[in-house]
């Protein structure tokens, strides 16, 4: 059964969706804010996130964010918001899709189908657990012995590009790209820096790693 995890503070559209996701076939669940949402996904990872973007707390812009530092579920945006800008934020920070409100169900259920025709098989766990040291994804925590290793913004940024990819060489280059942006495509000098900080930080030989292995001038690797 698909089942689908709908983000919407106004209990009675949560509960209405929710009932009739349910008769149309699907599993629903329901999460009243950003925070609760990334905990369901985190804890049950869903299969399709219906969102709405005006949460209290946590905007509905920045839980798709989040979603994306370790999830590639299908989300369908559902929302008040008629503009082309907020419509673009969306798209452009991860949704697959963007409906207004008021809506209509018959639509809303196709666009369900499409999304789980869409939506990826292969099951993704925000929590990656080594011999050494332990990441948790969705929270942006990485612990040692059961205790929170401080990191740094760009330290946590090298790290979840590794760990969402284990076993896959990621080159210097796209590293860069994704952690420091274009202009420093070349600047190999800082990942030796950071990967350094790392290992001291989460590896038990710094000088052996276990886990964050380095290919000699190509790019680094995570090894579970």
């Amino acid at each position: 059964m698909t089942r689908v995890l709908v983000v919407e503070d106004e209990a009675q559209i949560a509960r209405a969706l929710q009932i009739n996701l349910r008769v149309h076939g699907y599993e629903a669940v329901t999460a009243p804010s950003g925070e609760a949402a990334l905990a369901a996904a985190a804890e049950t990872p869903a299969d399709i996130v219906v969102l709405d973007l005006g949460l209290p707390g946590m905007d509905g812009v920045e839980v798709i964010r989040r979603l994306r530092e370790w999830s590639s579920v299908p989300i369908i945006v559902l929302s008040a918001r008629h503009g082309a800008e907020d419509k673009v934020e969306a798209l452009d920070a991860g949704a697959d899709d963007y409906v207004t409100k008021p809506f209509g169900l018959e639509e809303l259920m196709a666009r369900l189908r499409a999304a789980a025709r869409r939506g990826t098989t292969r099951p993704e766990a925000p929590r990656v657990q080594t011999r050494d040291f332990a990441v948790d994804l969705a929270a942006r925590r990485a612990s040692r012995d059961g205790k929170d290793v401080r990191l740094t913004p760009t330290e946590w940024s090298i790290l979840a590009v590794l760990v969402r990819q284990p076993g896959t060489l990621v080159t210097q280059r796209e590293l860069l790209m994704q952690v420091w942006g274009p202009a420093y495509a070349k600047e190999s000098q800082y990942l030796r820096v950071y990967m350094a900080q790392l290992r001291r930080k989460l590896e038990r030989d710094p000088s052996n790693p276990r886990h964050l292995k380095t290919e000699a001038g190509i790019g680094y690797r995570f090894d579970p």
